[in-house]
């Protein structure tokens, strides 16, 4: 029998503090440890990640019969870096009825954010040609 809960739990990565927060869905310890492992392909991205806030819910009982998955993942930075904030809402095509999806479309939005962040640190901004 599944029970559904809300509750917040403390991992650590290989360096990484995370604090997860899962609303209205069963706690599971793969979900968790697909969540560890987005988190550590980010930490070696950028060696800069102080902690990792990521929340997985439900936010709203659906006419139809599927559970849409909304993830928000906030990446801490240290400075002059800003934070990367991410909050990805389930789209109306079913993708994120799967919760290990959401997480996916989620962390790669992350990434593309703290790839951004990186080469802005590296002074690497893309010069667009005057037209």
């Amino acid at each position: 029998m599944s029970h559904l809960a809300s509750g917040v739990q403390s991992v650590m990565t290989m360096t990484v503090p995370i604090r997860l927060t899962f609303k209205e869905l069963p706690l599971s310890d793969a979900l968790r440890a697909h969540i560890e492992d987005w988190t550590a392909k980010l930490e070696h991205l950028h060696d800069g990640i102080l902690g990792c806030d990521v929340g997985v819910e439900t936010p709203h009982k659906h006419q139809s019969r599927h559970r849409r998955f909304h993830v928000k993942i906030h990446l801490h930075l240290a400075a002059p870096a800003k934070d990367v904030v991410v909050s990805h809402d389930p789209g109306e095509d079913g993708a994120h009825d799967d919760p290990y999806v959401a997480v996916r479309d989620a962390f790669l939005a992350a990434r593309r954010q703290l790839t951004d962040a990186v080469h802005k640190l590296r002074g690497e901004v893309k010069r667009h040609a005057a037209e």
